[in-house]
Formats: structure tokens, sequence, C-alpha cells
């Protein structure tokens, strides 16, 4: 049987090695990269405890986010976070979790988009940024990021639930963060494949109104964002009861 290890050529680097030239079927593995947070400091982090919804409408896709950050779910940090971004044209994230880890992830998309753009002189479709964004989560150094991405592309209203494994779900509504289960049942209960811009406004106040009520880490307003071909339109308002 061949021993690559009896060529000349790799007999001549094995003699580098310190330590023999080994099984060159087994090349060795590094360590996987490790922080050195407690749990402590992970209860300490700022987190957008959070409500974040979205929904597909016949005319763009309607994004619905409350305005609270905390620490841990306990002590309010701050009350007018924005918690969407526009990525490019036609789509924006909301995001949950970690606030630090959001906001990294939200640059390195934006960059990934516009080099994109750039090179092919085309955007990137709403299922391909969705791609990127869950390679980019399974694969970066994001901490503790769940986002939703919404976008329209020639194909239609989009929008998709992100987690930290690299999971990318297609859904025509969608919930997440700490709110999500009270944000959910009312989108369940008013959801139709007809709502209009207008009514889905109306659901995504609803929504955030209900997970507020219930969950500590919600609350201090909402930001609706309406995203079509061509825009996104971020608003907030402090009273939700506004909307409603």
């Amino acid at each position: 049987m061949y021993d690559p290890s009896q060529s000349s050529e790799f007999s001549r680097n094995a003699q580098r090695l310190p330590n023999g030239p080994g099984n060159p079927y087994e090349p060795e593995v590094g360590e996987m990269p490790q922080n050195n947070l407690s749990q402590q400091d992970t209860d300490n982090i700022n987190k957008t405890g959070t409500t974040i919804v979205g929904i597909t409408t016949q005319d763009g896709v309607l994004m619905a986010s409350d305005m609270r950050a905390s620490l841990g779910g306990r002590v309010v940090s701050n009350k007018n976070v924005q918690k969407v971004e526009k990525i490019q044209e036609n789509a924006a994230l909301s995001i949950s979790g970690s606030v630090g880890g959001a906001q990294s992830f939200i640059r390195t998309l934006k960059a990934e988009s516009n080099l994109y753009e750039a090179r092919r002189g085309e955007r990137m479709s709403i299922n391909a940024l969705a791609t990127m964004a869950s390679n980019l989560l399974r694969g970066g150094p994001f901490f503790m990021v769940v986002p939703i991405l919404g976008g329209v592309d020639e194909d239609g209203s989009h929008v998709y639930s992100l987690d930290p494994s690299g999971s990318s779900l297609a859904d025509k509504y969608t919930a997440q963060g700490s709110g999500m289960p009270y944000a959910l049942g009312t989108l369940e209960n008013n959801y139709r494949d007809d709502l209009t811009m207008s009514e889905a406004e109306e659901i995504g106040a609803m929504a955030i109104q209900a997970a507020s009520e219930r969950d500590t880490a919600s609350g201090n307003g909402i930001h609706l964002t309406k995203i079509t071909e061509d825009n996104v339109e971020i608003v907030g308002h402090q009273d939700v009861d506004d909307l409603l």
C-alpha cells in the first residue's frame, strides 16, 4: 500500500516537525473558540427582551417591535430602542437578544448586501439575503441574536425567522423574543391572506400591546416598519393605543 509519508517531498517536510511526521490522514483540528463569560456576565448583558413581529400583506411586509431594552429582563436600561434596521432598499431586519451582538450582525449583513449589489449591479433576493443571514449567524461571532428578516422582491412579500443555530424559516407571519407567545396568539387569530398594509399595522400594534401587557421585557412604545419593493419606512409611536 502506498504510504505518502515515504515520498521524498513529505519526508523533507516531516524532518522539520518536532514530533515526527504523524499520520497524514489525520490532521490535527484546532480548538473551537471559547469565551470566558460567566453566567453572571450573561445575566447582565444589555438585552432587548423584546417582542418583534413580521406580517406579509398584499402590499408588502409590516414589521412591528417594542422599544424596551433591559438587563436580563429585570431592569429597564433604555426606553427608546429602535429594534429594526433597513438592510437594503427592499428589506429590513428586526432583532431580539443581545444588543451588542445585534448591532454587529446588522453592520455585517449590510456590508455583505452592499458588496453583492456593487459587484452584480442588482439587489440580493430576499431568499438569498435570508440564506446569507442564517450563514452569518451559524458561523459568526454574533452573541445571542434572534432576528426576523422581512422584504419584498419580484417573487412577492417574505418574512423569515432566524436563530443563532443558523435556521431560516419562511412564513406568512411570525414573532420572536420574550413576548412571542402572546404576540403569536394575536397574529394567529387575526391574520388573513388578503390583508392590506393598514390592516397589518393594526394587527401588529395589537400583537405588541398584548405582549407588553404580560411580558416585563417588552413595552415603552412601538416601531412600525412598512417594507415595499422600493422603500423601507420606520415610524415610532410612544402610545400603542393611538394605533388601535
